[in-house]
């Protein structure tokens, strides 16, 4: 093979090694050096020496140019282009004008909302559920997956069980209200290196939380090539000269793994109609899934993103519609830090400003999409799943000739909509944020420094909102829920209600909680109450200590009377003290178990609880 090797002249290690490569290898090998990509073979030995090493650096190139929608070619001619840019300081939105897009505003609780509530339960089995889950738990003070950490620590549960068992909700109230139908939703995962086995085995140790392993598909995204400097060079890893140097390349990868399984295709012959997406550690999503759903189905939208009401300025992205000179436009999330430039210098003096109604105009995005399966398909036929990418290199100074360390393209999930027409529908559906969005996502010192009023996003205040918002629906319901009182846990100030906490089949939407909760019933704010069980009603219940009530489904419940006991006291825990365990230590509480009163109905039939 190496007589034909006149291509090689300029890479003599390559050529004296050619012999050694299979066919494909040798177009790969062109591929590179085509790309001004020699440097990968300088210091390539004789034939003989590390033959096996050479081998393996193009299995890895191999996979890099498999994975990447148009290959490694098309990722280093993009890198060259997305370089230049940065190097010539060129804003991406230059020749747009920004104004506020169209989308619902709902109020929870509200007839609207539950008729709205209803429509998306309907859709439900008609849809697929999509969870992007490539992070560990690193950046927050815990060692393992993120959707391994406990959602709330009084029953927990962990995030993919609650989300699971969501779904499951999801699919048994949809199958009634569609006639009983027996269809299956089906969940993707997306993992990646540092998440995929984890992930697996917490499904497999946990019979897949009582979903059929069948539903649950896992698609695993690879890592992108850095680049080691402005000509997209590829960078070299510092511990192996026959390894290309990887990262992650974003959460917008999902596009692509998505269109090159054919998954879409099955789930549209099948006739399923929506692909939700959404992030591993909100644990009020599912609080919003419902009626967003239904604002999809009833307006039309092809691409509904999921929304809170945003204060100009805070640290989240807002979700504009641009317009283009050329009469291009498209509705998308632009950041925080870019979103206030962008208004002051199309004409807004104040930039991004409060309105009347005390938020800024532009809603802040929580990454959670919804998106029409017919129109999804035919823009991944057109682009492959490919979404448009950006770098973030980090220079050594102002010249901007050199990097502090590799860089790489990345992607999100949320920039599906940057490519589409414009005759596409794009919304959005803003909720109040105590119902929709508390992500967990912070360290307890990063979220120590949170300037006061700004949402701290730590697992401390990821629990507390979850029973703020339970308490806040039950007090829609009818009950009386005490109020909050104020605790600082590792240096955050979080209001503590009640720790009201139910499986998703008890309250699965807001009409749900209503037939349930009924008479004069009460809850104090050292309490907490767990609700396992589907066909459990509260009736003029006083509760003042910790009640724990399971029942299986052909159990019918009246849960009624005075219930007091020392209950569980909240203890304070620092986040340094090692003799606890991460997941405790990341919330700066745990619960001191002191007494409760538990009930199991295991039996059939109509069953009363007055202690």
């Amino acid at each position: 093979m190496a007589s034909d090797g006149g291509w090689a002249e300029a890479c003599a290690p390559l050529r004296r090694n050619l012999r050694l490569l299979a066919s494909d290898e040798v177009e790969l090998a062109k591929l590179l050096l085509d790309e001004r990509q020699s440097h990968l073979f300088e210091h390539w030995p004789e034939p003989g020496v590390d033959d096996d090493k050479k081998r393996g650096f193009f299995d890895q190139v191999r996979r890099l140019n498999s994975s990447y929608p148009g290959g490694l070619a098309s990722y280093i001619q993009n890198a060259r282009k997305l370089l230049a840019d940065s190097k010539a300081g060129k804003n991406p939105y230059d020749g747009f004008t920004p104004s506020v897009p169209s989308g619902e505003v709902l109020t929870f609780g509200d007839e609207n909302f539950v008729s709205l509530e209803e429509a998306g339960v309907k859709e439900a089995c008609h849809a697929a559920f999509v969870l992007v889950a490539g992070g560990l738990g690193e950046r927050l003070g815990y060692k393992g997956i993120k959707v391994a950490l406990p959602r709330e620590t009084t029953t927990g549960k962990c995030f993919l069980q609650h989300y699971i068992q969501s779904i499951l909700a999801l699919e048994e109230a949809s199958c009634i209200l569609e006639g009983n139908c027996q269809r299956k939703i089906p969940f993707v995962i997306m993992t990646s290196d540092d998440t995929n086995a984890l992930t697996i085995k917490l499904l497999e140790s946990n019979s897949y939380f009582g979903m059929e392993p069948s539903q649950v598909i896992i698609l695993k995204q690879e890592k992108v090539a850095c680049l080691a400097d402005n000509d997209a060079r590829l960078a070299l890893d510092p511990n192996d000269k026959y390894k290309i140097q990887t990262k992650p390349h974003g959460h917008g990868d999902v596009h692509s793994l998505l269109y090159s399984s054919g998954l879409l295709e099955q789930w549209k012959t099948t006739g399923r109609k929506w692909v939700l997406f959404f992030q591993d550690t909100n644990g009020l999503l599912f609080n919003a899934i419902p009626s967003a759903l239904g604002v999809s189905a009833t307006k039309g939208y092809n691409v509904n993103s999921l929304a809170v009401p945003r204060k100009a300025k805070e640290a989240i992205g807002g979700i504009t519609k641009l317009t283009h000179v050329d009469g291009r436009t498209m509705v998308i999330n632009v950041e925080y830090n870019q979103l206030d430039p962008l208004l002051r210098a199309t004409g807004h003096p104040d930039g991004d400003a409060n309105c009347e109604t005390g938020y800024s105009p532009y809603p802040g995005n929580i990454n959670q999409l919804i998106l029409e399966l017919g129109p999804y398909i035919e823009e991944l036929k057109k682009t492959h799943g490919a979404i448009s990418e950006f770098v973030n290199p980090k220079y050594t100074d102002s010249t901007k000739t050199a990097f502090k360390s590799s860089t790489r393209l990345e992607c999100m999930m949320q920039d599906y909509p940057k490519t589409l027409p414009t005759s596409a529908k794009v919304g959005f559906t803003v909720m109040d944020t105590w119902l929709a969005y508390a992500p967990v996502k912070n360290n307890p010192e990063d979220a120590a420094k949170v300037p006061k009023g700004n949402p701290y996003h730590s697992a401390t205040s990821g629990e507390m909102a979850i029973y703020r918002a339970n308490s806040l629906i039950l007090r829609k319901a009818g009950a009386q829920i005490a109020d909050p009182v104020i605790d600082t846990f590792n240096g955050q100030e979080v209001e503590v209600w009640p720790r009201i906490t139910w499986s998703p089949r008890w309250g699965l939407v807001f009409k749900d909680v209503k037939a349930k909760v009924h008479g004069n019933s009460s809850v104090s704010q050292r309490s907490a109450l767990v609700i396992n069980g589907k066909n459990i009603s509260i009736e003029g219940l006083s509760l003042d200590g910790t009640l724990i009530i399971n029942a299986v489904d052909e159990a019918e419940v009246k849960v009624a009377g005075h219930v007091e006991n020392k209950g569980w006291t909240v203890q304070h825990v620092d986040h340094k003290d090692s003799s606890e365990k991460e997941e405790i230590r990341i919330r700066g509480f745990k619960f001191n178990k002191v007494e409760q009163l538990e009930l199991n109905y295991t039996e059939p039939g109509k069953h009363s609880m007055k202690p």
